[in-house]
């Protein structure tokens, strides 16, 4: 898991999935499903980018009660995903109750998906934190804060930026993964995000990965961003 690149497919159907991988037809991708396509296309999706090779983060953010969440992940675990997630701000117990459902639905002689927890949103500032959450410590305390939660209920690691990745390494240990949207290009138009960052940032962080997505898949050639960003992120002189 250390050092991956995950894509973000953000497409609201499986066409635009099907032609954004036609130049990638030969490569075995990490690819990131979020609520847009999930919703949409439901289970399938994941079981049909499975069977051509690719890893797949399965990002839902599930924030319920323990039993709910339990329950889901339960579910959830059978589509053998390599990577999911919870909401940290729902507490300790949800999140061991995840990983619960996890080992309940992962099948005899599989690994479990791993688990990580979202700590604050990379759109998310710490003005917009503590007016409208009312936390009012800084935001990286609250992000550190929602690490350690994490790591204590076993989790296997956060989403964070990359500006809180050395501090999460230091404050968890460097086997706990810290895994960051938000990154982008320094031509790119940062858009909806507050705390965004460039590959070779957050390779310098020592983030273990990180996800990419409007700059990659709206792209004038896809291909060509894909493996430009690849190598900043491995650190290849361009």
């Amino acid at each position: 898991m250390n050092n991956s690149f995950i894509i973000a497919l953000d497409f609201p159907d499986k066409k635009g999935v099907t032609q954004f991988l036609q130049p990638f037809e030969n490569e075995k991708l990490f690819l990131k499903v979020g609520m847009e396509l999930y919703y949409q296309e439901g289970p399938q999706m994941i079981l049909d980018l499975k069977s051509q090779g690719h890893q797949i983060f399965l990002d839902l953010k599930l924030h319920d009660i323990p039993n709910t969440v339990k329950s889901a992940m339960k579910g959830l675990a059978r589509l053998e995903c390599d990577l999911v997630n919870v909401h940290a701000a729902g507490g300790a117990e949800m999140m061991s109750a995840a990983l619960e459902g996890l080992e309940q639905g992962t099948a005899t002689g599989k690994k479990r998906p791993l688990c990580i927890g979202v700590t604050q949103l990379t759109s998310t500032s710490e003005e917009q934190m503590q007016a409208e959450q009312l936390i009012q410590v800084p935001l990286q305390e609250s992000v550190l804060h929602y690490a350690s939660l994490s790591k204590q209920a076993g989790l296997d690691g956060v989403v964070c930026s990359p500006f809180e990745a050395r501090d999460i390494r230091e404050q968890c240990g460097s086997s706990f993964l810290t895994v960051t949207p938000g990154i982008r290009l320094s031509t790119d138009d940062i858009q909806d995000q507050k705390r965004a960052a460039t590959p070779d940032f957050a390779r310098e962080e020592g983030v273990s990965a990180i996800v990419v997505g409007r700059s990659i898949t709206r792209a004038e050639d896809s291909a060509v961003a894909y493996h430009h960003i690849k190598q900043l992120w491995e650190g290849v002189r361009l």
